[in-house]
């Protein structure tokens, strides 16, 4: 499971404040954090007027690389703030995101293939999300001929299929996770991703939704999300759920997350344990 960090975005109000102020050890803690905590990627997100999105994508890329060596996944919908923030990175990032919209299409996607990003693919086409699997299908299919006559390949394509809140469509869940098992039927070498905190948008104690979702998407095939790692809750049911789905062999990812305090009682609560009688042989 490729987890992306979700915290370095500008629309968070604490974190556009930051990059205004060009606060640094603010953003370089959030960047230590999610790392520590399990993070592969981090996405990277200005957040600001189109105007200086470019200068403040470029301070965010140069200050978290100073203290983080990830791979970083771009996160915009202008070209202009992504190629400057192409220009700065250490590694080949993911960019995030194109859709079925003829301008990110344009002015996005030639990006990605010229990088030879990964790229994640919104299964939108407007400002309206498909209800149904069939109609999210249509858009994913466009989106891979797209994809492919660009020279991106697929193994490079990280879909999301639109994770939407039940609290407003019980069916909601079940659309998605169709979606994703009808995307992997169709495109068995492409990726699977989407921020799972949406499916619990409007609803108390959400972390609890997010946790059970967590584990169907893993079961119907999702092998990449965009969350906060920092959620200990959320890192130790996918540990889990990667073990009993038979994802981790010999739940080895989970006895080492274990080991490490990252799941279970933190190291400092945990009672010693004491050692097994040494058996003494009878005379």
């Amino acid at each position: 499971m490729l987890l992306i960090g979700e915290k370095i975005n500008g629309t968070r109000k604490l974190v556009n404040k930051a990059v205004l102020a060009r606060d640094v050890a603010f953003i370089q803690k959030l960047a230590i954090n999610q790392i520590e905590a399990g993070a592969d990627v981090l996405d990277i997100n200005a957040g600001t007027s189109p105007d200086r999105e470019a200068a403040d994508m470029i301070w965010l890329i140069e200050v978290v690389q100073e203290v983080v060596d990830k791979p970083l996944c771009l996160d915009s919908p202008n070209p202009d703030a992504l190629l400057a923030g192409l220009a700065v990175t250490r590694q080949v990032p993911i960019i995030n995101s194109i859709s079925g919209e003829e301008q990110r299409l344009k002015g996005i996607l030639p990006l990605a293939a010229s990088y030879g990003c990964r790229v994640l693919a919104l299964a939108l086409d407007g400002s309206t999300i498909a209800p149904t699997c069939e109609g999210r299908m249509e858009i994913v299919r466009r989106l891979f001929a797209e994809t492919r006559n660009a020279g991106v390949p697929d193994t490079n394509v990280y879909v999301d299929p639109l994770v939407m809140s039940v609290a407003t469509d019980s069916n909601a869940c079940h659309v998605t996770l169709e979606t994703m098992r009808t995307i992997l039927a169709e495109f068995p070498t492409a990726h699977l991703t989407g921020g799972l905190s949406n499916v619990s948008f409007g609803l108390p104690a959400r972390a609890l939704l997010n946790r059970a979702f967590l584990t169907l998407a893993i079961q119907a095939g999702m092998d990449s999300a965009i969350v906060d790692p920092t959620d200990r809750g959320l890192m130790e049911t996918l540990y889990a759920s990667n073990a009993v789905l038979g994802l981790d062999r010999h739940c080895a990812r989970y006895n080492r997350a274990f080991r490490a305090g990252k799941i279970g009682p933190p190291l400092e609560d945990r009672k010693p344990v004491a050692p097994a009688p040494v058996p003494v042989p009878a005379v």
